[in-house]
């Protein structure tokens, strides 16, 4: 009664459902057991905040102590800004394959001190008069040679890159404790044909 009518001189045939399917996605629909275990993850969502930044502590940490192994063994991608690059690289390397003054200042500088306080007495004097100030001179002398000498062999091998700061590097790293030395020496000392 209310239906609207139509004309039926116009409709369409049905169409078969072969004509009606799109293309396929080219693969099986998986089982659904496949697919839940596929999607099932362990429940970590923390249930309160304290949990919640007790979770996001761990994460940090594990992420920093994964990025400082990476840096400890030279990764460039973990290394931080001062350096990165071949130059900085070629400092590192030239420094480690020797060994310095700079690397025992600080031992003979304690070395030093406790002879000046507990020797004999013309051993002391002799100690506090020339002990320290000979130690500065040869570390100076040595930083001096050590960066002229890291500049010119950059120069040599990178003309492309830029040697600034090269120099000053070196001597930091020749300062520092083996051992405490961040990326750690590659070489040994004695292998400067590597270099």
């Amino acid at each position: 009664m209310f239906r609207r009518r139509t004309d039926t001189t116009t409709e369409e045939p049905p169409q078969s459902p072969e004509a009606t399917k799109p293309a396929g996605k080219g693969r099986p629909t998986p089982k659904r057991r496949d697919a839940e275990r596929r999607n099932r993850q362990p429940i970590t969502a923390p249930r309160t905040r304290k949990e919640a930044y007790r979770q996001e502590r761990e994460r940090n940490a594990g992420n920093r102590k994964k990025g400082r192994a990476a840096m400890a063994r030279g990764d460039e991608r973990y290394l931080l800004k001062r350096d990165k690059g071949p130059v900085r690289k070629l400092a590192r390397d030239f420094v480690d394959s020797r060994r310095t003054f700079g690397e025992f200042f600080m031992y003979l500088t304690i070395l030093v001190l406790i002879a000046s306080t507990l020797g004999p007495l013309n051993v002391r004097l002799y100690l506090q008069q020339f002990g320290l100030p000979v130690l500065l001179v040869l570390i100076i002398g040595e930083s001096v040679w050590l960066s002229n000498r890291v500049k010119k062999l950059a120069r040599e091998r990178f003309p492309d890159e830029s040697t600034q700061g090269a120099g000053m590097y070196a001597i930091t790293r020749s300062m520092q404790i083996r051992r405490l030395r961040m990326p750690q020496p590659k070489l040994k000392p004695g292998q400067k044909t590597e270099v």
